[in-house]
């Protein structure tokens, strides 16, 4: 156990809500500028430099395989800087790659802001807030998740359009210096004083956390090795791909059934269904068995795309939309809960950057694996339908759970 024995989790007075509000920020940023963002730079760099398309989208491969890479390592970074440093490191990284989005003159520029944004994910990403998460919460620990990740769809929902916004009225070059300054003035004073580890947990020269007492050190060719950790990883990472890949594609399969209009409310609706999904599933997902709960969700968006692929009707569609999404941002939240119940705590930070890493490579090749399918049959039926196959494929396999207990430490 991480959290101290007694504590009422529930409490709004315990102090671990207040972590929650910090990593909600932090993901509210850094996938709003990191991931919902880079469509805005795409159009704004082209117009602004006449750079080709493939110059900035091959700088946004660049970036998501790196940042793949460095969070392999965040468990050493947290154990040899410390958790409030390595996020303060990514604020850091995130501000200076925004702002250098918004003065650059040249394609090199380009790739160091990339870069840096890279950085940025290692300190403000899905391992470090998971991480720190696991240690403040153990019985409202999926609610506290769904919480803090919310803000990675609020941060596609409501920053987007303000920088379009914004780049519509005092052009893009202002605009995102004024949203990195609102990000560092909202986000630094709230790590500063809330983000620590519990009294009672720390992170020990291995990069675990523990409650003091002293863990052998488990290496990463340990987790590779272990089977819990495989048969989390792999439908996660498959289910991801899938995802990514009608995500991306959302918008030019639905554009010629429904219309433009129609296409971006599809595309709102999902996003707007994934907060609710995320807050319905943390209202009790400690009660529940996650890989049960994780199979569900695989399902439940392998069901919408098979009717959505039977259907022109524009209710259905956005029907289908909205279901698909209710389980989309569910899919980085299984993954921590899993790792806890079935790894442990004592491997929590290494095993999150290592299969984060794993999934992150896989899922990068969706929208590239459902476009060439779509190039070579000619429309989007056999490409998703190839991602209904791999979602209950990957709902297979979460589902199988090995023989002899995986667990590599006691919390």
């Amino acid at each position: 156990m991480i959290a101290a024995a007694g504590i009422d989790e529930s409490a709004l007075r315990y102090r671990g809500w207040r972590v929650v509000l910090a990593c909600f920020l932090m993901a509210f940023f850094m996938f709003g500028f990191g991931l919902y963002g880079q469509g805005v730079y795409l159009a704004e760099l082209q117009r602004a430099h006449g750079w080709p398309g493939t110059l900035v989208s091959a700088a946004s491969t660049f970036s998501f395989l790196l940042t793949s890479v460095l969070v392999i390592f965040t468990d050493d970074l947290l154990a040899r800087i410390g958790l409030r440093a390595l996020i303060l490191c990514g604020l850091s990284a995130l501000a200076a790659s925004t702002a250098l989005l918004a003065l650059m003159q040249t394609p090199w520029q380009l790739y160091l802001a990339y870069a840096l944004m890279a950085v940025g994910w290692t300190g403000m990403g899905t391992v470090v807030i998971a991480t720190v998460l696991n240690a403040w919460f153990e019985r409202r620990r999926g609610l506290a998740l769904s919480l803090a990740f919310n803000g990675a769809t609020c941060g596609g929902i409501v920053l987007v359009p303000v920088l379009l916004a914004l780049s519509d009225s005092i052009g893009f070059r202002s605009a995102m210096l004024a949203a990195t300054a609102a990000m560092v003035v909202l986000v630094l004073p709230v790590v500063v004083v809330f983000t620590s580890w519990p009294a009672d947990a720390s992170l020990n020269a291995a990069g675990q956390v523990s409650g003091g007492g002293k863990a052998a050190p488990h290496s990463r060719k340990e987790l590779l090795a272990n089977a819990s950790f495989w048969t989390m990883v792999l439908p996660i990472a498959i289910a991801l791909l899938a995802q990514m890949g009608f995500i991306i594609h959302q918008v030019a399969f639905l554009e010629p059934l429904i219309g433009r209009y129609a296409a971006g409310l599809a595309v709102t609706v999902m996003a707007a269904i994934a907060v609710v999904g995320r807050l319905s599933l943390g209202l009790f997902v400690d009660r529940l068995d996650p890989r049960l709960a994780c199979a569900a969700s695989m399902t439940s968006q392998a069901a919408a795309l098979f009717v959505l692929l039977q259907n022109t009707s524009p209710a259905v569609l956005l029907v289908c939309c909205a279901v698909y999404g209710f389980s989309i941002g569910n899919m980085i939240t299984f993954p921590p809960l899993i790792i806890q119940r079935e790894i442990g705590s004592a491997a929590f930070a290494a095993a999150m950057g290592l299969g984060t890493s794993i999934s992150g490579i896989v899922s990068a090749f969706g929208p590239g694996i459902v476009g060439l399918v779509r190039s070579f049959t000619g429309d989007y039926t056999s490409a998703f339908a190839m991602c209904v196959a791999l979602d209950v494929v990957a709902a297979g396999v979460v589902l199988w759970r090995p023989g002899r207990r995986a667990k590599l430490a006691a919390s």
